[in-house]
């Protein structure tokens, strides 16, 4: 039997094949490239009905596959914090919204007044921090800014649960795992936080957001339409959304207090799954399901500095990578606050942006490289001084950080602390099957340990380099932003 994974992610749709012991089938993967729209303004959003369509193309063609014979459930991981808005019909009415929109910062100041200019309560209450990556801010600003499109909302929608409205002909709930993404889910209770929202936005978000059921509340019985499109996925059940991130720790094998996932992908988060009386300062709560909570930090800069420095800034030069590995660490003399989308973890300032400084005739485009890469490495490594226990291992993933061992080596030094490189190379998607599989079949999320392709440990003359950048770095985000 074999289990189907729907992957989308912030820059891609995506559909995979694992077998029952959530192994992925060979050949099995279908794939589609999407961007957000952006602007200088903070805009970044995406269109529902254009990931809708990436999505089912790569459903149509999984399915031409010899192994989707005989599919056995389907699972959904997407990128979290995003929200749309549905009409009457259930149709968008509204942009995709994500994490990385950053317009409603102007928010902030109006929304903290009438937490009293207080907001740890409600960071304790909703694990979440007041930023304009979450609902409350960004819906506020549609209804200041758009109240024309605001009225036009008759529930809210996550993309998962728009994806599977669309193909089951039904409203749909939104999983506690991308819930917990929004800035509105009551931690404690499990349910929607509705005093906050009525406090921070009013009656009209209460009202629309949407109903709330665990990962496992499986969808049967797809709408004709799709039923005669994918009559082999026509009475297979289909979980609820989890939150990519979420997955990806699952995948990671990052299941409990002692591991610690460090994923960098487009974004990087570090996250374990653990209890915790009070949420850290700095840090969120979220959930992978009902009886997982996850505590960690997420940045909006990952594998997008990368590639804004490789791609736009250097125009490819791949022979730059190359030569990383002999680079003496902070060798360069710059000072990098790689934050090209904001500042999320740990210091949450929507109005922080990427800086260089230092700069003179002397410095290459390998410095650039270099300073930009050891610069994430070292925001990265603040979340992993609020979350480390030192005990707990680091299990290291994601396609930007696979594709550069010298960056992994950097991380290793930064944190100072050994990183377990993953030699799995679709985390996300791993998570997913084998949360399904627990659902299906019972079996333990740590029954099947994830391959390890190497240890990186830290060096202590290079630990000593970068916390000295690390203090560099430090004083400037003091210097522009407190």
């Amino acid at each position: 039997m074999t289990l189907l994974v729907i992957d989308l992610g912030s820059s891609s749709a995506r559909t995979l094949l694992f077998d029952d012991d959530a192994r992925l089938i060979d050949g099995s993967i279908c794939s589609r490239r999407h961007d957000f729209t952006t602007d200088s303004g903070g805009l970044a959003i995406a269109d529902a009905l254009q990931l809708r369509a990436l999505v089912e193309d790569c459903v149509d063609e999984i399915l031409a596959h010899p192994a989707a014979q005989s599919i056995r459930a389907v699972g959904l991981a997407t990128f979290v914090g995003n929200w749309l808005g549905l009409d009457e019909g259930g149709e968008a009415c509204t942009p995709l919204f994500t994490y990385a929109d950053t317009r409603s910062r102007s928010q902030i100041p109006a929304l903290l007044a009438k937490l009293s200019g207080n907001a740890e309560p409600f960071h304790q209450a909703t694990g979440c921090l007041l930023h304009p990556a979450y609902l409350p801010a960004q819906y506020a600003h549609l209804r200041a800014f758009d109240p024309e499109c605001e009225t036009k909302i008759a529930r809210i929608s996550d993309i998962g649960g728009y994806l599977y409205r669309s193909w089951f002909g039904r409203e749909m709930p939104t999983s506690l795992s991308v819930a917990s993404w929004s800035g509105l889910l009551d931690s404690a209770r499990q349910d929607w936080h509705l005093d906050y929202a009525r406090l921070l936005v009013g009656d009209n978000l209460a009202a629309k957001l949407p109903p709330l059921a665990d990962f496992d509340a499986v969808q049967v019985g797809l709408a004709d339409e799709y039923a005669a499109r994918w009559p082999r996925l026509r009475d297979c059940p289909f979980f609820l959304a989890l939150g990519d991130g979420a997955a990806a720790n699952v995948g990671s094998g990052a299941v409990d207090a002692g591991r610690i996932a460090l994923t960098i992908g487009t974004t990087s988060a570090l996250r374990v799954v653990k209890n915790v009386n009070r949420v850290p300062d700095g840090l969120w709560r979220y959930l992978v399901d009902a009886d997982m909570p996850l505590v960690g930090g997420a940045t909006s800069e990952g594998g997008n500095v990368y590639q804004w420095v490789m791609e736009d800034l250097l125009q490819g030069d791949d022979a730059l990578e190359t030569q990383l590995a002999a680079c003496t660490p902070d060798g360069h003399g710059l000072t990098v606050l790689p934050l090209l989308a904001g500042e999320r973890a740990p210091g949450w300032r929507a109005d922080a942006v990427g800086t260089i400084h230092g700069i003179g005739r002397h410095t290459s485009r390998l410095d650039i490289l270099q300073a930009h890469l050891e610069a994430v490495a070292l925001r990265l490594s603040l979340i992993y001084d609020l979350l480390n226990d030192e005990t707990a291992e680091v299990m290291a993933g994601g396609g930007a950080l696979q594709s550069s061992p010298a960056w992994a080596r950097m991380m290793a030094d930064a944190f100072d602390s050994p990183i377990h490189l993953l030699a799995e190379t679709e985390i996300t998607a791993r998570g997913v099957a084998l949360m399904m599989r627990r659902s299906l079949d019972g079996t333990p999320l740590d029954a099947d340990q994830p391959a390890i392709e190497d240890v990186i440990y830290p060096a202590p003359e290079r630990v000593r380099l970068l916390r000295r950048a690390r203090e560099r770095q430090l004083e400037l985000y003091r210097r522009l932003y407190t």
